[in-house]
């Protein structure tokens, strides 16, 4: 068989084997972009309110499985609060305007929680990220943990050093206490703009912190002692 035959012949495999790489990619690509729905304000839906599509996790003790920790009920995400842990996103983000909604169990005692944004890998069950603390009393406090980035020189700074599981942590208090009683629904709102976090608690600024460092990375709901529930985790995506 000569030359110019044999390339004939194997041009239309190479091409062929071509489109399906092509397509192969165009389907991983529309997979991922799918998971999270789209509502008419343009927010990413991270819970659907039927399941944890589109969510992972990370557990203090890897031998426990997630569904004893996180169950979806009611259109409602369900956290026990025990082992220490999170869920986090799929997908990652830099900049973005998140909204969560979340209870205390109600007729329980509320416990400790928070909302991880800029995750770090290697991951752990307290890993180096920017957090919105939810703790009972504390709702509004922006931590970082694991030695990650803020400017010390703001108003209402503290540090904690070498924590035992979430290592150097700094962080800044809350201007004012904005939580519900226990058992009520709770709104936060998160805006990160570059090194710039702002937080409101049911339609209130509690805080403002700069110098965070600036990555990508998921968004994570805290287990970390207390029932706690979320019914809904929107993010709009920005520059």
């Amino acid at each position: 068989m000569d030359l110019f035959m044999l390339k004939i012949m194997t041009n239309p495999i190479k091409s062929l084997l071509g489109a399906i790489a092509v397509a192969a990619v165009m389907l991983t690509l529309t997979a991922c972009q799918s998971v999270y729905k789209k509502n008419s304000r343009g927010e990413l839906e991270l819970f659907n309110g039927k399941d944890l599509q589109g969510w992972k996790h990370v557990l203090e003790d890897p031998s426990v499985p997630a569904e004893k920790v996180w169950t979806v009920r009611d259109g409602i995400i369900v956290c026990k609060g025990e082992p220490l842990g999170f869920l986090y996103s799929e997908k990652t983000f830099t900049n973005f305007r998140l909204l969560v909604e979340y209870r205390w169990a109600p007729g329980a005692k509320p416990g400790n929680s928070g909302i991880f944004s800029r995750i770090h890998t290697p991951y752990s069950a307290l890993p180096a990220c920017s957090e919105c603390q939810l703790m009972h009393g504390n709702a509004g406090d922006v931590l970082t943990l694991q030695g990650m980035k803020m400017a010390v020189d703001q108003p209402r700074y503290f540090s904690i050093k070498a924590h035992a599981k979430a290592g150097d942590i700094s962080g800044v208090k809350k201007l004012e206490d904005k939580e519900k009683p226990a058992g009520e629904w709770n709104q936060v709102e998160i805006l990160a703009l570059g090194p710039k976090y702002q937080v409101w608690v049911n339609g209130t600024l509690v805080n403002e912190v700069t110098g965070i460092e600036v990555i990508s990375g998921p968004i994570g709901l805290q287990s970390e002692g207390g029932e706690i529930h979320f019914r809904r985790v929107n993010l709009a995506p920005l520059p």
